[in-house]
């Protein structure tokens, strides 16, 4: 039985792991409650493997298989899953300096092929310059040594490299608030490097950037915030590796929403914010003669 072949990194492979694992409980007809009992696990475990929050041995998925019931020929495509959990992605190598839960965040994107969303309050992290993002990291992390903002800037460049290689690079669909671009942050000349940064990426042919104006009214954004949809291709099967994911930043946390319904929700809210939004280049410019 094939599986979707799982991608740089542990998260994609633990998250796949884990939908097939609940997905054989549930056929199942088992509770986590009594997975647990029959594993003598604790409850809380189960939801872990399932949520794709932990790497897993593969005693375990054997063990799992077993007691689930599921048929033989699909434990080794499980077990190599299983063994996937433990890879490392270049960005661990900048674990010192990514936030709790964003390695998360950071595989996930890594393994998109397409990524759209909206962003009211400041340049989106793919579009930012060095200049703009030591700024805002600075000022956003103010604990942070000058050695750790360099760092955090250099994984920033490298996510950004997803978008500007030659070879098959991350579809970026953006919609931007105006008020982000004429915000403050650094000096003049940041802020117009970075008007000019954002000039050249709309000149890309994956990256797509819409503004919205601050006179345009009401908007979905102005109810959902900040947010980023992340889309992921297709194996050869035709099925999808993993489900499109929406990333949240809240102040205490990431959050992520995998389920139909919340993501019809955000697809929704970008077509009403898209309605509202007009090409970016002119709006680049405005804000950059207004320095």
């Amino acid at each position: 039985m094939a599986l979707p072949q799982g991608t740089t990194g542990s998260t994609m492979p633990r998250r796949q792991l884990g939908r097939w694992l609940r997905d054989l409980r549930n056929r199942a007809e088992m509770t986590t409650r009594v997975a647990a009992r029959k594993l003598e696990w604790s409850e809380a475990k189960i939801w872990r493997i399932e949520t794709g929050q932990t790497s897993l041995r593969t005693l375990d998925v054997e063990a799992m298989c077993k007691i689930y019931g599921a048929p033989k020929d699909l434990f080794e495509p499980l077990a190599a899953l299983a063994r996937d959990t433990k890879a490392k992605g270049w960005w661990t190598t900048y674990s010192d300096v990514i936030p709790e839960g964003f390695d998360v965040y950071i595989g996930l994107e890594e393994a998109a092929n397409r990524l759209s969303g909206y962003e009211n309050e400041l340049v989106p992290d793919l579009l930012r310059t060095e200049s703009y993002a030591r700024v805002v990291l600075a000022e956003m992390n103010p604990k942070l040594s000058e050695a750790e903002v360099e760092r955090s800037v250099r994984l920033g460049q490298a996510r950004q490299s997803r978008v500007t290689r030659a070879d098959v690079p991350l579809q970026v669909d953006l919609l931007i608030s105006e008020a982000a671009l004429r915000r403050c942050i650094g000096a003049p000349a940041v802020a117009a490097e970075q008007l000019d940064h954002l000039h050249r990426m709309c000149q890309l042919p994956n990256v797509r950037i819409r503004l919205l104006p601050t006179d345009c009214g009401y908007h979905d954004g102005m109810s959902s915030g900040r947010f980023v949809l992340l889309e992921f291709p297709t194996v050869y099967s035709g099925t999808l590796p993993e489900p499109p994911v929406v990333y949240l930043e809240s102040f205490t946390g990431p959050i992520y929403l995998d389920k139909d319904n919340d993501v019809a929700r955000f697809r929704a809210a970008l077509d009403n914010i898209e309605a509202a939004a007009v090409d970016a280049r002119a709006g680049i410019e405005d804000a950059r003669r207004a320095l």
